[in-house]
């Protein structure tokens, strides 16, 4: 299992949501990362997912 962090921002830049999980690989990754931002609302912010090793997974702006 691989570490991701999930970070999303309002449109100023600021922190709403910064988390890291595990997952097996990237496609999952992103599916858990989609999943928590629409959990929390955050879906429609910018955000990413970025695995530790420093590749981007998921980005929307």
């Amino acid at each position: 299992m691989s570490k991701y962090f999930l970070t999303a921002y309002d449109k100023k830049g600021n922190h709403l949501l910064n988390e890291i999980f595990e997952a097996t690989n990237d496609q999952e990754a992103k599916e858990t990362g989609l999943s928590r931002l629409t959990k929390e609302n955050l879906l429609d912010n910018p955000s990413r997912v970025v695995r530790s090793s420093g590749g981007l997974v998921h980005f929307h702006q």
